[in-house]
């Protein structure tokens, strides 16, 4: 039974882990596609 919360935990551990980087790269592409419209406005803006 012990074996089995280990490998429960590692799974979590895993994958907690790969949603944070997932997040992180969402978050950057989000914030440089606002970058791109930013710039876009304020070329025509001008």
């Amino acid at each position: 039974m012990m074996k089995y919360w280990k490998m429960l935990m590692l799974g979590l551990v895993a994958v907690s882990a790969t949603a944070c980087n997932t997040v992180e790269g969402f978050g950057r592409d989000v914030e440089e596609a606002g970058d791109e419209i930013e710039e876009t406005a304020n070329e025509v803006k001008n």
